[in-house]
C-alpha cells in the first residue's frame, strides 16, 4: 500500500482546533482569526448545511436567529456572515420558484398593508388620540370609524339593488296600479296642493315632510314596479332582500368584530387586568406624549390602584358586617333599585303619552311652527330623558354602596335599558295607533283598510319620518351642546378663577355615555332603513360630523375622565351592546313584514296582505327545476344532515374551548407551583446565609 497521505481538496481547509471544514476562498478569514486552545464548547453551534430554501419556508433565517442571539463580538458575527453568503446552494427548479412564489406573495402582501394603512380613514388622527387619552378613549373613536364604514357600505348595498334601478327603470318599468283594495285606502297625495311659503321648505327638511316625503328618501315612494325585456327585476322582490341582507350583513361585521375583540381581551388577561401585579408591570402606555399626558396616564393607574383597593376594602367589609347591617344594605339597594325603575317608568310613559298626542296633533290642520314643535315632541322628550335619568340614576348609585367596578356596570346597564327600551316604546306607541288597538273608535277605522288609514294614509312613510326626525335632531343637538355649552364652560373655567369654577372645571369625556348615543343612534338607523332606504347614507354624513366635533371638543373642552375603561375589554362590551341594538331593530323588522298589512296606496307591496307575502308569490312564478331545488334545501333528507353537521362543528369547537380552557388552567396552577418554588428556595438562601453570617458576627 502506498504510504504517502491522501491528497486535501485544495479547496478545503481542516481546522483541527475546532474541527470544522472551510472551503479554500475562506481560508483568508479562518487564518486571520487567532487560534484558541481552549475547547470550544460554549460557542453556538451553526447550521452550515441548511440551504436558503430551507431557510425560507421557516420563514426567517436561523442564522440570523443564532447569530442575534449568540454573545460574540461583531467582528466575528461580520465574519460568518460572509462565510455563509459565499456558500453557493444547490437549489432545484422547483424550490426556486417556490422560493420567488413566497417571496412575491410576502411583497405582495406587505405591499396591500401599507397601501391599506395608508388610505385608512382618519389614521393619523386616531394615533394622536390614542398616544394623548390612550387606549379607551381611542375605542370610541374606532367605533365610530366602524360604523361609519359600515354605514357607508349599507347605502352602497342599498343604492345598487334598489336605488339605482328604481331611477332607471322608473320611465321604463311597467308601474302596476292597485286596484285590489277599496278605494278609500288607495288616497294618497303627499304633495302640497297651492303656493308654498318660502319657509315651509326648511320646516319639511326638518320634518321630513313635504317635497321631501314623495322623494326616494322614503318608502312610499318606491313602485311595485317590474320590468320585463330581455332580464325581469322585481324591485319588490330586491327592497325586500335587500333590506333582510343588510340586517345578515351587519350582524355578520359585528360578530366578527366581537370575535376579534374577545381574542384580544382573552389574550391580555381579560377580567384579570385588575391584578396588582399585572397594573404594576403592564398597564403603562407607551403612546402617551409629553408631561401631561404622562401625567394624566400616572393618574389612571392611581385610579385603578385606588379602585382595587377600595373594592378589597368593600369586599373586606361586607363581609364583616353583622346580619343585621346586611339587611339593611340589601334593603337599601332593593330600595333604590326601585326608585330607578321608577324613574325609567315614568320616562317611558311620557315617551308614551307625548308619542300618542304628537300623532294625534300633527293631523289636526295646523301649521307652521306649532306643527314642527309637536312633531319633534317625542324626540325632545327621548333626548331629555337620555340625559336626566342617567344622572338621577348616578347619584342613587352613590346610596346602593356598590364597590366602584359594580357601580359603573349598574349605572351602564341601567342607561342601555332606558335608551334601547325608550326607542321600543315609540315604536310600541306607533303601531298601536297604526293598527287601531287603542279602543273602539280606532278599530272601526282599522275595519276596512286594516290599519288606520285617517291617521296614515302611508304609514310605512311615517315611521320613516319619525326615525329621520330622531336622527336629525340627534346631530342638531349634538353640535348644539358644542356650541353653545362645551365651549362657554371651557372660556369660563379657563379664564375665571374662583371656588365655583375650579368646582366645576372642564367636563370629561366619558366614554361610555358617548358609546351609547353611537349605539342608540345605530339603532335608531336599523330601525328606520326598511321604510327610509336612504337613512344609512344620512347616518354616514352624521357621524362624519361627530367624529370631528368630538375630535374638537376632546382636545379643546373636556378633559379624560380618570375612572377609563380598559380598551380590550370595552370595545367587547360596546359591541354586546350594539348587538342588542341590532336584536330590537330585528324585531320591530319581523314584526313588520310578517304581521302589519302594507299600505295600500303607497310603496311597493300594495298588492299583498303582507311584505313578505311577495317571497311565494314570487316563488310560484319560478321554474319547475328551481323550485324542486329549493323544496330539497328546505326538505328533511337535507336540512336534517346540514343541521347534524352543524351540532358535530359546534361539538368539536366547544371541546376545543374546553381543552384550550383546561391547558390556560393547568398552566396558571404551574405559574403558581413556580412561584411557590421560588419563594422556597428564596427563603433557603435567606436561611443558608444567616448561618453562615453567624460565625462573623459571633466573632
Amino acid at each position: 500500500m502506498d504510504s504517502h497521505p491522501p491528497i486535501q481538496d485544495p479547496r478545503r481547509v481542516y481546522d483541527d482546533n475546532e474541527g470544522v471544514v472551510y472551503p479554500g476562498d475562506q481560508q483568508s478569514l479562518r487564518l486571520r482569526r487567532v487560534p484558541s486552545r481552549v475547547p470550544n464548547q460554549n460557542y453556538p453551534q451553526f447550521n452550515w448545511s441548511s440551504t436558503p430554501a430551507e431557510e425560507d419556508e421557516e420563514g426567517t433565517s436561523g442564522l440570523s436567529r443564532d447569530l442575534k442571539s449568540s454573545p460574540l463580538p461583531m467582528a466575528l458575527k461580520r465574519a460568518v456572515r460572509q462565510v455563509k453568503e459565499m456558500q453557493i446552494p444547490v437549489v432545484s427548479k422547483r424550490d426556486s420558484w417556490r422560493q420567488k412564489k413566497a417571496k412575491n406573495l410576502r411583497k405582495l402582501k406587505n405591499n396591500a398593508r401599507e397601501f391599506i394603512y395608508i388610505f385608512a380613514l382618519w389614521n393619523k388622527s386616531l394615533q394622536k388620540i390614542g398616544g394623548n387619552f390612550g387606549g379607551g378613549v381611542q375605542s370610541y373613536f374606532l367605533l365610530l370609524r366602524f360604523l361609519v364604514l359600515l354605514n357607508f357600505v349599507s347605502f352602497l348595498l342599498i343604492a345598487v339593488f334598489v336605488i339605482i334601478p328604481s331611477i332607471v327603470f322608473r320611465s321604463v318599468g311597467d308601474s302596476l296600479v292597485n286596484t285590489t283594495g277599496p278605494e278609500e285606502c288607495m288616497q294618497y297625495d303627499p304633495n302640497p296642493q297651492g303656493l308654498v311659503v318660502f319657509y315651509n321648505y326648511f320646516l319639511d327638511v326638518l320634518s321630513g315632510t313635504g317635497f321631501l316625503e314623495y322623494s326616494y328618501l322614503f318608502y312610499g315612494y318606491y313602485n311595485n314596479t317590474m320590468v320585463d325585456s330581455s332580464f325581469s327585476y322585481n324591485i319588490s322582490l330586491a327592497y325586500l332582500f335587500t333590506a333582510v341582507f343588510y340586517f345578515f350583513f351587519c350582524l355578520i361585521c359585528i360578530t366578527a368584530r366581537m370575535g376579534t375583540a374577545a381574542r384580544v381581551a382573552v389574550a391580555t388577561g381579560g377580567s384579570t387586568v385588575g391584578n396588582y401585579s399585572m397594573i404594576v408591570f403592564t398597564s403603562w402606555d407607551y403612546g402617551c406624549l409629553g408631561d401631561r399626558d404622562t401625567k394624566l396616564k400616572q393618574k389612571n393607574i392611581h385610579y385603578q390602584l385606588q379602585v382595587d383597593l377600595e373594592e378589597e376594602f368593600m369586599k373586606k367589609k361586607t363581609a364583616s358586617l353583622t346580619l343585621s347591617k346586611r339587611i339593611v344594605l340589601y334593603s337599601l339597594r332593593v330600595m333604590m333599585g326601585f326608585v330607578s325603575l321608577g324613574l325609567i317608568g315614568a320616562a317611558f310613559y311620557l315617551i308614551f303619552w307625548v308619542t300618542d298626542f304628537s300623532q294625534k296633533q300633527a293631523k289636526s290642520g295646523q301649521s307652521g311652527i306649532l306643527v314642527l314643535v309637536y312633531e319633534y315632541l317625542p324626540s325632545i322628550v327621548i333626548t331629555a330623558g337620555n340625559f336626566l335619568v342617567p344622572l338621577l340614576c348616578d347619584q342613587i348609585a352613590l346610596v346602593e354602596r356598590y364597590s366602584p367596578s359594580n357601580t359603573v356596570i349598574v349605572a351602564l346597564l341601567r342607561a342601555v335599558f332606558l335608551r334601547l327600551v325608550s326607542l321600543g316604546v315609540l315604536l310600541f306607541t306607533l303601531w298601536r295607533q297604526i293598527t287601531c288597538e287603542g279602543g273602539k273608535s280606532q278599530s272601526e277605522n282599522c275595519t276596512l283598510c286594516h290599519y288606520n288609514h285617517d291617521l296614515y294614509q302611508c304609514w310605512e312613510t311615517r315611521v320613516g319620518q319619525e326615525m329621520y326626525k330622531l336622527t336629525l335632531f340627534d346631530l342638531l343637538i349634538n353640535i348644539a351642546v358644542l356650541i353653545l355649552v362645551e365651549f362657554p364652560r371651557r372660556m369660563v373655567v379657563d379664564n375665571w378663577s374662583n371656588k365655583l369654577t375650579q368646582w366645576v372645571g372642564r367636563q370629561e369625556f366619558v366614554v361610555s355615555s358617548n358609546v351609547l348615543g353611537l349605539v342608540y343612534s345605530q339603532t335608531v338607523v336599523w330601525t328606520g332603513a326598511l321604510y327610509c332606504p336612504l337613512l344609512p347614507l344620512i347616518n354616514t354624513i352624521k357621524f362624519v360630523i361627530f367624529f370631528y366635533c368630538k375630535r374638537i371638543t376632546l382636545f379643546n373642552n373636556c378633559r379624560p375622565a380618570l375612572k377609563t375603561f380598559r380598551s380590550t375589554t370595552s370595545t367587547f362590551f360596546f359591541l354586546m351592546v350594539l348587538l342588542f341594538g341590532g336584536g330590537l331593530a330585528t324585531v320591530v323588522m319581523v314584526y313588520s313584514l310578517a304581521e302589519i298589512h302594507p299600505s295600500f296606496g303607497c310603496g311597493p307591496f300594495r298588492f299583498f296582505p303582507s311584505m313578505w307575502s311577495i317571497v311565494p308569490a314570487s316563488f310560484d312564478g319560478l321554474s319547475e327545476t328551481t323550485k324542486e331545488f329549493l323544496f330539497f334545501i328546505g326538505s328533511q333528507p337535507f336540512s336534517i344532515p346540514l343541521f347534524v353537521l352543524f351540532c358535530v362543528v359546534m361539538c368539536y369547537f366547544i371541546a376545543l374551548a374546553s381543552v384550550y380552557g383546561k391547558t390556560v388552567a393547568l398552566l396558571r396552577a404551574q405559574l403558581k407551583l413556580e412561584g411557590r418554588d421560588k419563594q422556597f428556595l428564596v427563603k433557603q438562601i435567606e436561611e443558608l446565609s444567616r448561618k453562615l453570617q453567624i460565625p462573623d458576627h459571633t466573632t
